[in-house]
């Protein structure tokens, strides 16, 4: 029970998320069906928390002392991802910020998409549901990855 617990908490901290939540449930043996779902839920648990008050959090503490530096790091870290995003995506910002969230790269999970989606000024519907689909379809990668079926499909096709 305890490693189901640490799934989700794992799957909440920013940076590692579901990404690294889904390989720690796999390695754990645990089972996968529950992995995922617990993984999804403390990724998603978030979202809605970084939409609404990241950005004013973010701007309050860009001026102090201590945490001003970093404070204005990630802020203008959502800022050009945001920008990036919808130059290239366009109108069809939320399948860009679906594949954005995922497509497990660093730097490219919920927080982060989430957070540019409301320096884009992102209405929240939408936002939460692009978040979601690109937290299930990077869970669907991870897990796919952790089982090894990349390794064993790169052993099948690679040159010989």
């Amino acid at each position: 029970m305890l490693n189901y617990i640490l799934v989700f908490l794992i799957a909440i901290v920013p940076l590692i998320e579901l990404r690294g939540a889904v390989p720690f449930g796999v390695g754990m043996q645990l089972d996968l069906f529950w992995v995922y779902v617990l993984a999804i839920l403390g990724n998603m648990l978030p979202v809605p928390f970084i939409y609404f008050f990241a950005r004013k959090i973010l701007v309050w503490g860009s001026d102090k002392k201590f945490i001003g530096k970093f404070f204005k790091f990630c802020l203008e870290k959502g800022e050009k991802g945001g920008k990036k995003l919808q130059a290239k995506a366009g109108r069809g910002l939320f399948f860009a910020l679906l594949l954005f969230v995922g497509i497990p790269l660093p730097g490219t999970g919920a927080w982060t998409g989430t957070l540019a989606a409301s320096m884009l000024d992102m209405d929240f519907k939408s936002s939460v549901i692009a978040v979601m689909l690109g937290v299930i379809l990077a869970g669907i990668i991870m897990g796919l990855a952790s089982m090894g079926l990349f390794g064993g499909l790169s052993a099948i096709f690679a040159p010989k």
